[in-house]
This record gives C-alpha cells, sequence and structure tokens, in this order.
C-alpha cells in the first residue's frame, strides 16, 4: 500500500510502514509524540507575546525590536518552511523531527539566560529553523505509519491541536508568569522539545523518500531573501521613516526577489511552489483568505496583549483569560460551518466570516484605556465567530480544488499561507503599531534621554511614570486604533476578493481535478 505525502508539498507516493516488514509501530505513542512536538511549535507563535511587557521592562527593547522578538520566530519558520519539509522527505522525517527539536530546544535554553534584545531576536530566529524542521514531519510521520483505517482520525487529532496550540501557549505561559519571570516560557519550551525528543527517539520510526526530487536550493534562496528583506524594511520602517529611500528601496527589493523567485519557480521542472496552481480560483481564494485571517489574528494577539497588561493593568494571567471568549464563538461554529456551507454554498457562510472578522477587529480598535471589559468580550465573541466560519471553508477550498496527486503541496500551502500570514501581521501591524504610538506621543519638556526612552516603547515609558506615563498610555491607544483598523481593512479586502473569486464555480479547475482523480 502506499500513501500520498501530504506535509510539505514534495513527497511523492511511498510504502506504508506498517506494512513494510519492519518492528511494529505503536500508533497511539506515535501520534501522541508528534502530536506533543507541534504543539510545541505551534504554541511558540503566541505564547510569548503575554510575556512582551515583562521583555520590554528587563531588556529595555524598543518598540521595534519587541517586534522582532515575535517575529524573527515567524519569518523565520514561514520562509524555511517547505525547503525544510523538502529536506525531511528525502533525507527522513524523524531525523527532521529530531535536529528541530534540538535546535528548539537549545535555543531556548540559550534564550532564557539573555538579557539582551538583539541577541533574544536570533535566538527566536534559530528557534524557527527548529519549528520549520518540525511542522511538517509531524504530519508526514502520521500519514505515514498509521494504516489508511486509522489516518483520517489521527490527521483530525494532529489538525485539532495545530489550532488549538496558540490560545493553550497562552494560557500557559500567562501561568508561568504569575508564578516567575518570562524567561519560564522559553524554559517550558525545553521541557516540551526534550519530551518530544525523548518520545521521537522511543517511538517514532524513520520514513524518507529517497526519490524525492532534489530540493530547489535557488527557490528556497529567493523565497528567503525577498521575504527576510520585506519584513526587515516593514519593521524598520518606524524608526527610519516610512517615505525614506531605504524603506522603500527595501520593501521594493523584497517585493522584486519575490517576483524573481515567481519568475524561477514557473521554469523549474519540480518547483519548490508552482505558482500556476494559484490559477484555480478556489485553490487562490483559500489561500489568501487564511494568510489574512492569520495576518489579523497575531497581528492582533501582539497589540492586545500589550493593551490588556499596559494600558488596563491586567496580570499576565487575566490577559491571557481575557483573550478566551475568542473560543466560546469559534468551535461550534467551526463544528457548524460545513453544515451551512452545504446548504447555501461556501461563498456566503466564507464572505460573511470574513466580514465578522473585519468588523469585530474595528470594535477592538476603538476601545478605550478605561472601556468596561464586556465591549471587548463581545467584540471577542463576534471575532471567534468570524474565525470559525471561515476557516473551514478556505482550508477545505484548497485541499478540495487540487486532484489527489496533489493532495501534498495542498496542505504545505494552507500551512505556509498560516505562518506567513502571522508573519506578515506581526510585521505590519507591529509596525504601524509603533509610528502611532512614537507620532501620538507627546514630550515636549522631557530631558532628550528620557524623551528617547519614552519613545522607544509604552513599557519604558511606563518605568518613567507621572504625566508622561499617562501621555504614553493615550499614545499607545491612539496608536492601537489606527493599527486594528488596518487589519479590519485588510479582512474585508480578502471578503471582498474572495467573493470575487468565488462568484461562479471554477468549471476550467474542476475539470482538470477531475482528470487527475
Amino acid at each position: 500500500m502506499t500513501v500520498t505525502e501530504p506535509g510539505t508539498g514534495l513527497g511523492a507516493a511511498r510504502p506504508d510502514a506498517a506494512a513494510s516488514g519492519g518492528p511494529a509501530v505503536r500508533h497511539n505513542l506515535v501520534l501522541l509524540v508528534t502530536c506533543l512536538a507541534l504543539a510545541t511549535v505551534v504554541a511558540a507563535m503566541a505564547s510569548l507575546n503575554v510575556a512582551l511587557p515583562d521583555i520590554a521592562r528587563e531588556t529595555r527593547g524598543s518598540q521595534t525590536q519587541l517586534s522582532w522578538i515575535i517575529d524573527a520566530y515567524s519569518l523565520v519558520f514561514a520562509a524555511l518552511l517547505l525547503p525544510a519539509g523538502a529536506l525531511g522527505d528525502r533525507f527522513g522525517r524523524r531525523r527532521a523531527l529530531l535536529v528541530g527539536l534540538a535546535l528548539f530546544g537549545g535555543g531556548s535554553g540559550l534564550a532564557a539566560l539573555t538579557t539582551d534584545p538583539t541577541t533574544l531576536i536570533a535566538l527566536r530566529g534559530l528557534l524557527g529553523v527548529g519549528a520549520a524542521l518540525v511542522m511538517p514531519a509531524t504530519l508526514s510521520t502520521i500519514t505515514g505509519t498509521f494504516p489508511r483505517a486509522q489516518r483520517a482520525r489521527a490527521v483530525s487529532v494532529w489538525a485539532a491541536v495545530a489550532g488549538a496550540s496558540a490560545v493553550v501557549g497562552l494560557l500557559a505561559s500567562g501561568t508561568l508568569l504569575e508564578l516567575w519571570s518570562w524567561r519560564s516560557v522559553f524554559l517550558l519550551n525545553v521541557l516540551l522539545a526534550l519530551a518530544a525528543l525523548a518520545g521521537t527517539l522511543l517511538f517514532v520510526p524513520e520514513s524518507a523518500d529517497p526519490d524525492a526530487p532534489r530540493l530547489d536550493v535557488t527557490g528556497a534562496l529567493l523565497v528567503m531573501a525577498g521575504l527576510g528583506t520585506l519584513v526587515y524594511s516593514v519593521i524598520e520602517a518606524p524608526t527610519r521613516g516610512w517615505g525614506e529611500p531605504v524603506t522603500l528601496g527595501g520593501i521594493a527589493a523584497g517585493l522584486a526577489v519575490l517576483a524573481g523567485f515567481v519568475a524561477w519557480e514557473l521554469r523549474r521542472r519540480h518547483p519548490l511552489l508552482d505558482p500556476r496552481l494559484f490559477r484555480n480560483r478556489r485553490f487562490a481564494a483559500g489561500s489568501l483568505s487564511i494568510t489574512c485571517q492569520f495576518f489579523a489574528f497575531f497581528g492582533y494577539i501582539f497589540v492586545i496583549m500589550q493593551y490588556l497588561q499596559l494600558v488596563r493593568g491586567d496580570t499576565a494571567l487575566v490577559a491571557a483569560v481575557s483573550v478566551l471568549p475568542m473560543a466560546v464563538t469559534m468551535v461550534p461554529l467551526s463544528r457548524l460551518s460545513p453544515r451551512l456551507t452545504a446548504r447555501f454554498g461556501d461563498r456566503g457562510p466564507w464572505v460573511t466570516g470574513l466580514a465578522l472578522i473585519a468588523a469585530a477587529m474595528a470594535a477592538i480598535g476603538g476601545l478605550g484605556a478605561d472601556s468596561p471589559y464586556w465591549l471587548l468580550a463581545a467584540a471577542l465573541l463576534l471575532l471567534g465567530a468570524g474565525s470559525g466560519l471561515a476557516m473551514t471553508p478556505a482550508t477545505t477550498a484548497i485541499t478540495d480544488a487540487l486532484p489527489r496527486s496533489l493532495q501534498n503541496v495542498g496542505s504545505a500551502v494552507n500551512d505556509l499561507s498560516r505562518e506567513l500570514g502571522g508573519a506578515l501581521g506581526i510585521a505590519v501591524l507591529g509596525s504601524v503599531l509603533s509610528a502611532g504610538y512614537r507620532s501620538n506621543l507627546d514630550v515636549t519638556g522631557l530631558p532628550p534621554q528620557l524623551a528617547d526612552a519614552a519613545r522607544s516603547s509604552l513599557a519604558a515609558a511606563a518605568r518613567i511614570g507621572g504625566p508622561v506615563g499617562e501621555h504614553a498610555r493615550t499614545a499607545f491607544v491612539d496608536g492601537m486604533h489606527l493599527t486594528l483598523l488596518t487589519g479590519a481593512g485588510v479582512a474585508a479586502l480578502a471578503g471582498v476578493v474572495v467573493a470575487l473569486l468565488l462568484r461562479r464555480p471554477d468549471r476550467r479547475a474542476d475539470g482538470q481535478a477531475a482528470t487527475h482523480h
């Protein structure tokens, strides 16, 4: 029996481990270990947001450096996801898990020892390398070791863990910060990585596809250079100036390199990611929707955790618990969405979900320093409902738009859309927040050293205290308004584009898919 590898976009059909005549595979333990590894790297995308105020106070990092501390992980994760998955396919998924978990755990241990924001940024990038090796290898291992009859259940568990880990990470970090410092978040990473590493050594069998195409090194370098240049220019824009030649030139250079990546991939026999797939309107709509949803979600998390702790004065745990209303509506509507789609078609629920996300982001952006919590809770219920309605049809559109022989590519693009959306959301919305905060903060009459400190971040201004701290909180809220309205605009634009792409069936693409089945 053969299975098609859905983890990375480059796998191929290969023998099922259970039928290969090797040692018996303990499937439940394999599932437990791979899901633990998955939860470890997915939770790290959101969990450190809760600790940002503490990190800012101790490292004295600026608002721009705080953006980098969060986004270095997401950016490297997204840029390396496809090539790292291809390496796992070719040289062994178990090896990829072991190396990735070792890098993730070792980098987390070093991060817990530093007080320098630049070093912390570099170590978060190292964690991103480990995460890029781990995530595709987890799903690849499951699909390669489970019998066909058990595979769907195992993949559904994997998907549930991938979806819930960000919220669990926020809660775990909030709890740890009540007891200890921000370093405990990294030490938890170490413990989880060690547990997953031991489980991989004991229970996970090796699997590889030695006939997989050679890694497209040029394509991988182009996408890393393009994304890196683009995100760097956006994050540094508030410090250097949005209208400065270095900022505009960097953004233009990043976009040009990414265009070069597309041109290169069109010429490849075995591309890292075939741009022609996006001619399929449903595939394009699903990819765009997921990217924009995670753009809004991770940008919102980056902003709201600082608002709750530094503006409202909540503790880390209270801040983490405060965002839970989102899950109250997201989970049931995620389950209801397929039934609504079956009855009304996917365009209505999908576009409605994106519209609700936009409305919720705008509502949260309208909050002030003294707004009652119930206003935030109501907006979060709306945000969860929109996410639940839109996520399922977007994911389904990616996989259903492709023939069975390309399901591996669909899974890879789904993962890439999530990570890329998160990285861009933190970069763009974090940059808008930083620029808004700086432009609205009045430091007239302050000594230059104190003025520079107050401009660097809200946490630094809060340390100064007095009128400066109050003015800084007001400036942060003003910047938050523009930031979340920007996120709302991205979600609304995604809704319009998805509605246009789905205005009629893509008969050409459907016919192509049918010929491959």
